[in-house]
């Protein structure tokens, strides 16, 4: 399905904004759209039968305040261009609206440059910083694991400052951090703040923190146990990163066996500055099922052309 670029330039002029710095998606895969709206300060979704302004408010509000521009019948007798909150949209009629805005105004506009939308980071990782529990290699090797990208949701739970989901930000992807208590929650706040990136934090403890957190595309899990596994690959829908000791690394890749992935480790030994200690690495995708072979009777003989 093509993105008509057209109708969304029509949809902002319509709206008084700037077409420039808006993201374009499609509603036909409304998950990843809905991700791509927590992720992104403008995005312009375009809509289609089941799934317009209603779902799309269902899906985002009240965990992810936004302001709606909906747009109707763009050029024809019947236009209307409306703005909403979420809550509205979800109660008000609507007739085959064809464009919603999806705009975080809390948020500054980005500053013009030379692409529509900017390109992907400089970089797989942050940085080094001070009080970081992994090394900027290390994140590079779990951010090839976790391979975020617009449309995604990725959950980090138990980096301690954010910077999983600070990086995977920087990817276009929406994330969430998990802290268990009031004051990791500020520190996470804190680093994701300094990296000027948008990352949701969600206070609580494994397992109960998850029940009201959308499923993910994948999960960075630190110092993992079997428990925190079991319950984070229960609703891994793609992809699962985990740093853990070495001696929890067999117990972690036999629960992901079990939970449906396909696992494998490494230990990774950090340079000598800044000091840090030998962290072991389970990365995991969800296995795919093998396609079911044709059946016998439907099999077609190869036909060979006698040679000349």
């Amino acid at each position: 399905m093509g993105l008509d670029g057209s109708l969304v330039v029509r949809a902002c002029a319509r709206a008084g904004l700037p077409w420039e710095d808006a993201l374009i998606v499609s509603a036909h895969e409304l998950r990843r759209a809905v991700n791509a709206c927590r992720a992104h300060p403008k995005v312009a979704v375009l809509t289609v039968p089941g799934a317009g302004p209603a779902e799309l408010a269902r899906a985002l509000f009240p965990q992810t305040p936004r302001s709606f521009v909906v747009c109707e019948d763009l050029g024809g007798p019947d236009e209307r261009v409306v703005r909403v909150r979420p809550a509205e949209a979800t109660t008000r009629p609507w007739n085959a609206p064809q464009v919603v805005l999806v705009l975080d105004e809390r948020r500054p506009p980005d500053p013009p440059g030379w692409i529509a939308r900017p390109p992907g980071p400089d970089g797989w990782a942050l940085d080094d910083f001070a009080g970081a529990a992994l090394a900027p290699q290390a994140r590079a090797f779990v951010l090839a694991g976790l391979g975020p990208r617009t449309g995604d949701l990725v959950w980090d739970i138990g980096s301690g400052d954010g910077s999983i989901a600070a990086d995977c930000a920087r990817f276009g992807a929406a994330a969430v951090a998990v802290g268990p208590d009031a004051p990791s929650c500020e520190l996470i706040r804190a680093a994701v703040r300094a990296r000027r990136v948008r990352v949701a934090v969600s206070r609580g403890t494994l397992p109960s923190v998850l029940d009201h957190l959308p499923d993910p595309d994948a999960v960075f899990l630190g110092a993992a146990e079997a428990a925190s596994a079991r319950a984070c690959a229960a609703r891994a829908l793609h992809r699962l990163v985990a740093t853990a000791d070495e001696e929890r690394v067999p117990e972690l890749l036999d629960v992901l066996d079990e939970a449906g992935f396909r696992a494998e480790a490494a230990t990774l030994h950090a340079s000598p500055r800044p000091a840090r200690p030998s962290v072991a690495v389970v990365w995991a995708r969800r296995a795919v099922p093998e396609p079911s072979p044709l059946p016998a009777e439907r099999a077609r003989p190869v036909e060979r052309t006698p040679p000349l």
